[in-house]
Parts: C-alpha cells; sequence; structure tokens
C-alpha cells in the first residue's frame, strides 16, 4: 500500500497500485544449487545482473529464487541490514503486500466451489449495509468484480488524511496504530467510485478489504485462519503468515528501508521494519519468503488448490487500461507479456520498504519470487525479464 506521490510508495501496502504488480507459481527446493545447475553456472547470469542494478539503483538489496522442475537458483545482491552489513540470504522473511491477494482469492474460489457463496454475490449480501454513501451502493457490485477490481470502489489509500499518517512524517506517530478493516472501507467511502461497476477498471486496495470481510461472514472466522487453514498448513508454507496487528518481523529477515515521502534526490532514508500492517490487512498484510511464494504460486497454477472450474475464472482477464497494454487482471492474478513473447502469471506486492513480484509460466513449470528491501528503487520488471527472455 503506498501513497500516490510516490509511485513505487504507493504499492507499499496495496501492492502494485501500478499495473506492474504481477505474480505465479514456483517449486522451491533447498538453497544449495543442484548438480545439474552447476552444470549451467551462467543460466541465471542476467538475473544476478538484474538484481545487482537494483542496488546500484539505490535499493539496500535484492534477493530473488527462480525454479523449474528440476532445479532451484537463488540470487542476493545487496544488504539485508545497512548498519550490520548483513547480505540478504535465502530464508529471510519480508512483508509481500498486495501478493496477499492472491491468497485472499484462492479461498473465496475454495468457498465459491464448495458452495458456500457465488461470485455473482452482491457485496450487500453478505456485508448489508457497509457499502453505501458518494454513489457507492453494495447492492449493485459483486464478488467478481471485487477480484477483478471493476466494482469502482474507491481507493482508500487515496485519501489524504490516510496517505499524511501512513506514508508521510505521520508515519513515526502511527506506525503502531491498529486500523480496524470497516473503518478502511469507510475511508474510501468518503470519496466518490472511479465509475459504474463494470464500467472500468482501477486497482482499489478497499476491493481486497471488502473481500476479507466476505471470508469472514462466510466461514465465521478470521480471514487470516482461512488462508492458514485452506493454504499455508496444506501446501507447508511455515515461513508465510498472516500477522494481524504484529509489528516485528519473524526470524530470519532483514531490515525494510523507505523515503516515506518520494523518491526525491537527498530524502532521507528510514528504516520502518516496524509497523502494524493492519492498515493493510487482507489487501496486503502477509510475511513470506521467495521459496514460499513459488511453492504456493505453482500449486496453484498446478491445480492443487482449486477445482479447474474455478481456476479457469481466475485466469479470465480484463484489460486494465492503455497504459499497460501487456498486462491483464484475473481474480487476484495479472498476467503479463513479456518483451520476448512468453506470458508469465502471478502478482505483485508493495508495503514500507519492502517491494515484492512473484511470477511463473502458466503451467508453474517455471518461476520466480523477488524482493527488494526498499519502495522507491529497483525495477522488477527488469528482474523478471532477464529471468525469462535471456
Amino acid at each position: 500500500m503506498t501513497a500516490r506521490p510516490a509511485p513505487r510508495i504507493r504499492t507499499a501496502l496495496a501492492a502494485a497500485t501500478t499495473v506492474a504488480a504481477l505474480a505465479a507459481t514456483a517449486l522451491t527446493t533447498p538453497a544449495t544449487a543442484s548438480a545439474a545447475e552447476q552444470r549451467t553456472p551462467d543460466r541465471h547470469a542476467a538475473t544476478q545482473r538484474a538484481l545487482e542494478q537494483a542496488v546500484e539503483a539505490g535499493s539496500p538489496g535484492a534477493l530473488a529464487q527462480a525454479a523449474d522442475r528440476h532445479t532451484t537458483w537463488n540470487g542476493e545482491a545487496g544488504v539485508a541490514d545497512r548498519t550490520t552489513g548483513r547480505e540478504r540470504g535465502p530464508a529471510d522473511g519480508f512483508r509481500v503486500g498486495s501478493v496477499t491477494k492472491t491468497f485472499v482469492a484462492t479461498v473465496i474460489l475454495q468457498l465459491e466451489a464448495e458452495g458456500r457463496l457465488s461470485l455473482d454475490d452482491t457485496v450487500e449480501r453478505w456485508l448489508p449495509g457497509l457499502v453505501r454513501g458518494n454513489g457507492h451502493d453494495g447492492r449493485t457490485v459483486t464478488v467478481r468484480r471485487l477480484l477483478n477490481h471493476t466494482s469502482g470502489i474507491h481507493e482508500y489509500t487515496d485519501d489524504k488524511e490516510f496517505q499524511d499518517k501512513v506514508f508521510g512524517e505521520g508515519f513515526f506517530e502511527h506506525r503502531y496504530d491498529t486500523w480496524a478493516p470497516r473503518d478502511l472501507v469507510r475511508i474510501a467511502l468518503r470519496h466518490e467510485p472511479y465509475f459504474a461497476p463494470g464500467a472500468g477498471w482501477h486497482y482499489s486496495n478497499t476491493n481486497y478489504v471488502l473481500a476479507g470481510l466476505v471470508v469472514e461472514k462466510v466461514t465465521g472466522r478470521p480471514y487470516g485462519r482461512e488462508i492458514e487453514r485452506r493454504v499455508l498448513r496444506p501446501l507447508g508454507l511455515r515461513a508465510t503468515s498472516v500477522p494481524g496487528t504484529r509489528a516485528v518481523m519473524p526470524r530470519p529477515s532483514g531490515r525494510a528501508y523507505s523515503v516515506l515521502v518520494g523518491p526525491r534526490p537527498g530524502t532521507a532514508i528510514h528504516d520502518v521494519t516496524e509497523l502494524n500492517p493492519s492498515a493493510a490487512w487482507s489487501a496486503g498484510e502477509m510475511i513470506s519468503t521467495t521459496g514460499d511464494l513459488n511453492r504456493f504460486y505453482r500449486a496453484l497454477l498446478g491445480g492443487r488448490l482449486l477445482p479447474k472450474g474455478q481456476l479457469t475464472k481466475m485466469t479470465t482477464t480484463v484489460p486494465v487500461g492503455a497504459e499497460a497494454p501487456n498486462h491483464r487482471y484475473g481474480l487476484g492474478l495479472m498476467s503479463q507479456k513479456l518483451s520476448c513473447g512468453k506470458e508469465v502469471w502471478g502478482h505483485g506486492g508493495g508495503i514500507h520498504g519492502s517491494s515484492s513480484e512473484a511470477v511463473s509460466t502458466r503451467d508453474g513449470r517455471r518461476a520466480l519470487a523477488l524482493n527488494f528491501n526498499s519502495d522507491w528503487a529497483g525495477d522488477s520488471a527488469a528482474v523478471v525479464e532477464a529471468e525469462f527472455c535471456r
């Protein structure tokens, strides 16, 4: 989630306010290179160089893991901690921001497969009276339109007061504040919708806060517990968590760095590692590793988490606008056509001091997950291109 004044930061809680938020799948294996990989030492040389260029551009550190059916490669550049100089490592955890959205969408689609809700249900059915005001009407917005960002519902992170508290100098006073999800929705409803439901596409974290609330209404349990029960435990994603209001990071992890107000020359770099992620909630609060993200996306696209019908719905996409003609958005998944003509699927994510990307081929056979421990420097698209097109 991030504030509009700084495009990179704006992806902070909400990951990829810019359409460059992709993601996908990949299976991870131990960090040690296999014999097959040792025979092809230059296979990921371009990817490693792209990580190094992210550090040269200003990010303190960069981390990536690539995986296919036979090998796993881990690349690092820069440092995890500017104070101690500790290098980044493949086991480091980091906040994944809007990559959280794919987990939430997966749970929604599992519930649909169980007959407990329909994508064509209105928000009003599950959250009566919540989405009303300034032209918003939950009776006209479906769950499907929440998941593919065609609801038109306003983005709460665009609210100036919220931005000042969360992304500006107010961060230091409010970093440990707890934000209730319904209050985040009410912040959005102070503003008019972007368009009538279905009349356009606009990335909005409010959509996924509402989706998390729908999960809780349908199941009677916290949305994070449903993600743990349905996804994390079955896949053995032990390094992935839904932290709730917990401000500290699990070990091992590096530090997260932000300029808070934008990438202006001379702007101070702040350590923003500790924060209460409830300001992102089900739109972007989760913590993971490159290995766990690869395992999750490979399992998802490989059909291990959803029946074929639901996976087809998840990968049915809509255009995201003329500014990103090579991107399309499904239900918590984005597809991207690369310069070499290959297509990858997944999601990107950002939150204070952390920018992440996870992408994979549609069949899950080849995948990449990456993270920069900064929110103002580094080009994730360049890393993706290096891995899949060179």
